[in-house]
């Protein structure tokens, strides 16, 4: 190697740029010349040093001269190069998370923000992970909703046998503990093996204004005091290859595992057991799931996954594919086809001995059906416009159809738009829904609408006084209106232990909202959502109920969402919603507006 250096260089920090050098005849007389660009003509002395590469011996100096403006780069040295002697052996460091230890963090397992290894943040043995999650969530709320009764049960002589005083009360307190070990580098690709387990531990309590109302045994008064486990996951999931550089992959998952059908929980959102492959192609432009889900039955009271229970004989089949970025940047769109297949013809009665299949409305008789889904969405945004969009169309067959006891023909549709758009720190929107009613309950076809198992997240549900409560249709055989938690007027015993019904009055509603974050850890949600009946025919036939009208009513909303550190880890609700009764719902349930007052607090480690 050869390389021109200075005889000598030194550099001083209080004249950055500047390179001194020290020309022999200077240094003979005890003085430096400066030497910086343009500067001085006094030449300097150089020298051209050839040095062994391997063994860092210098083999020769020659003496060579150089011009008044040459400018020496920092980076020459007059530093002898270290010989082989001098080098330090490598140090072998076990993987790259023990670093963060030689550098002096602590490990805190109460501390989810900082070095802890039961978050993931380094594995526990060899490249294996664990990772706990704690999620309290405690509920309570006050309510007023029509109270199914009986003839038998009412201590009030003269009033409705079919329903009684409205007022309610609710605690329900959830504790979820969700175990993840896994194995792999996880930050560019999925794990090699993972196994998850939730358990969720559930306490609650409830009280009514009426007996018959918490079981079937009048006996039981008024309260109720129930708890419960529910496994919410339990699953192993196994990554089966990559299938390009950028870590597309394929992977199969085994077990009780949580799944949703699409971005807004409209037709499917379990936690189902099942059998699901997944994956993604395109440098994940494209994601895919192809899935088997057995239903389980959930504990009534909490609705739970009842891991007691024997499974339902209700299959769901599903095929679904995720687009990224079509048809625009920024806008995700999903074509779904799923098959639902259900036989389950004999008699079920839930944990409060109430008949859950089949319900008790019509013919009452077992069922079976088979229908299939195929629908669209999409989530994303057209610029400063942000749009969630579904379109399902439900085609099939059902024998022994509910009002009629024959053969029927399922033809039903749902659509659901809601745009929104961002003002600073204010987002406006506009929601639509619209499940497709039966104005034929006798006829051949069932034209109403219903899911699989909703939990939408649309129109404010988190507030909204319809969409969060359960509305009875029919006292003593529990058929109820709409379920909890669900916008769907599908006239079902219950969503967790009834069959679908595609002979419903179906529902409309039109509604606007809005979201003030007005302080980073505080926001204030209004919502306003107009709700009708499809069309009336069924709810007639059921009722016996002649001139029953569409509208349903005005649902009005509002809530506080504080989060004291600008996280998820402690959230705060405070929200009140009424329902301002249209003229159906007063036909139905009398003149009364109902209202719901909720507290919410959610502790996240």
């Amino acid at each position: 190697m050869v390389a021109l250096l200075p005889s000598t260089v030194v550099a001083e920090e209080s004249a950055p740029g500047v390179v001194y050098c020290d020309d022999l005849d200077a240094r003979d007389r005890g003085r430096s010349s400066r030497r910086r660009a343009g500067g001085s003509n006094r030449d300097c002395s150089y020298r051209e040093v050839v040095v062994d590469e391997d063994t860092g011996e210098v083999l020769r100096e020659t003496p060579v001269a150089a011009t008044p403006r040459t400018v020496l780069p920092r980076r020459y040295s007059s530093t002898p190069r270290p010989t082989a002697e001098q080098y330090v052996a490598l140090v072998p460091i076990p993987d790259r998370w023990r670093i963060v230890d030689s550098l002096g963090y602590e490990d805190n397992w109460w501390d989810p923000y900082n070095q802890n290894t039961i978050k993931g943040d380094k594995p526990i043995h060899g490249d294996w992970f664990f990772n706990v999650t704690a999620i309290a969530d405690s509920v309570l709320e006050l309510r007023e909703v029509p109270t199914p009764v009986g003839g038998q049960s009412t201590d009030r002589p003269g009033t409705l046998d079919v329903l009684g005083r409205t007022d309610q009360h609710l605690f329900n307190q959830n504790l979820a503990v969700e175990l993840v070990y896994y194995q792999g580098d996880t930050v560019f690709r999925p794990p090699d093996w993972e196994f998850r387990f939730t358990p969720v531990f559930n306490y609650n309590y409830t009280e009514l204004d009426e007996i018959l109302g918490v079981n079937a045994d009048p006996r039981d008064g008024k309260t109720r005091n129930d708890s419960h486990v529910g496994i919410q996951a339990a699953f192993v999931d196994k990554h089966l290859r990559d299938v390009s550089e950028r870590y597309d992959f394929d992977s199969i998952r085994v077990g009780i595992q949580p799944f949703s059908s699409d971005f807004r929980g409209f037709l499917f959102q379990d936690a189902p057991f099942g059998v699901r492959l997944f994956g993604t192609r395109d440098n994940n432009r494209f994601q895919y799931n192809l899935g088997w889900f057995r239903r389980m039955e959930k504990y009534t009271n909490s609705g739970l996954n009842d891991a007691g229970a024997s499974l339902r004989d209700d299959d769901v089949y599903v095929a679904n594919l995720y687009w990224q970025d079509q048809p625009t940047l920024g806008f995700f769109s999903q074509a779904t086809l799923i098959y639902n297949r259900n036989r389950e013809t004999d008699i079920f009665y839930d944990n409060n001995e109430f008949i859950g299949r089949p319900a008790s409305v019509g013919e009452e008789r077992p069922r079976e059906y088979d229908v299939y889904y195929l629908g669209y969405n999409g989530d994303g945004h057209f610029g400063r416009l942000n749009l969630t969009t579904s379109f399902y169309v439900a085609l099939g067959e059902e024998n022994d159809a509910v009002f009629s006891g024959e053969s029927s023909d399922i033809e039903a549709f749902f659509f659901a738009l809601e745009p929104s758009m961002d003002f600073d720190w204010i987002r406006t929107r506009l929601s639509f829904l619209y499940g497709s009613g039966d104005d034929d309950p006798f006829g051949g076809k069932s034209t109403g609408f219903d899911a699989i198992f909703e939990n939408p997240q649309f129109a404010g549900a988190d507030t909204s006084y319809y969409i969060r409560q359960g509305l009875p249709l029919i006292g003593g055989g529990r058929v109820a209106l709409s379920q909890r938690n669900g916008v769907l007027n599908s006239l079902r015993s219950s969503k967790e232990h009834g069959q679908s019904n595609f002979t419903n009055p179906g529902v409309m509603l039109l509604g606007g909202g809005v979201d003030m974050d007005i302080l980073p850890e505080l926001r204030l949600s209004l919502n306003a959502n107009y709700l009708a009946f499809a069309e009336t025919e069924v709810l007639e036939t059921a009722r016996q109920q002649a001139n029953v009208d569409r509208e349903i009513g005005m649902d009005l909303s509002a809530a506080l969402i504080w989060r004291p550190f600008m996280s998820q880890n402690v959230v705060v609700r405070l929200s009140y919603a009424q329902l301002l009764a249209g003229d159906g719902y007063k036909d139905l349930y009398g003149d009364e507006d109902p209202f719901s007052l909720l507290c919410n607090l959610i502790l996240t480690f």
